[in-house]
């Protein structure tokens, strides 16, 4: 009986853990801007205090967040993936101007496709890094997917 007890205060335990370190949830949609241009929209909910880098980080910073489109025979990218305003501040750790998104960050991307009204999926990986006062967490990637129809 107590080794039950305690397999299921260890799983409790690890679940809960598990949760607080993985601050970051990101969800995608796709805007249609004409038969033949759409935007692939990454959005991250960012919970608690814990905060998202720019994709602009000076060199010697934190990881920056990159997206990275898989090449595919429908579409072009046309130009780099934009992001929202965030909060540039003096950072006393890392003693450079960083740029960081909190509680949420959208970030863009156009594509032009090869045939009007085709349907596809986009295949994209994010690799970002979150810090909160006291932390950060190494760099971790996430597949997303954009579905065109």
């Amino acid at each position: 009986m107590k080794k039950i007890f305690l397999f299921l205060l260890l799983a409790i335990s690890a679940n809960g853990f598990s949760q607080i370190m993985n601050p970051v949830k990101w969800t995608t949609a796709v805007k249609k801007i004409s038969a033949t241009e759409y935007e692939l929209i990454a959005s991250a909910t960012i919970s608690g205090n814990w905060h998202l880098y720019s994709q602009n980080v000076p060199k010697g910073g934190p990881s920056p967040t990159t997206f990275t489109f898989e090449s595919n025979a429908n579409y072009l990218k046309k130009g780099n993936t934009n992001e929202g305003a965030g909060h540039t501040v003096n950072d006393p750790v890392f003693k450079m101007k960083i740029t960081f998104f909190e509680g949420k960050a959208v970030f863009k991307q156009r594509i032009k496709l090869k045939k009007p009204n085709s349907k596809f999926k986009v295949n994209a990986v994010v690799e970002y890094m979150t810090c909160n006062d006291s932390q950060c967490l190494p760099p971790k990637e996430v597949d997303l997917v954009f579905d065109i129809k």
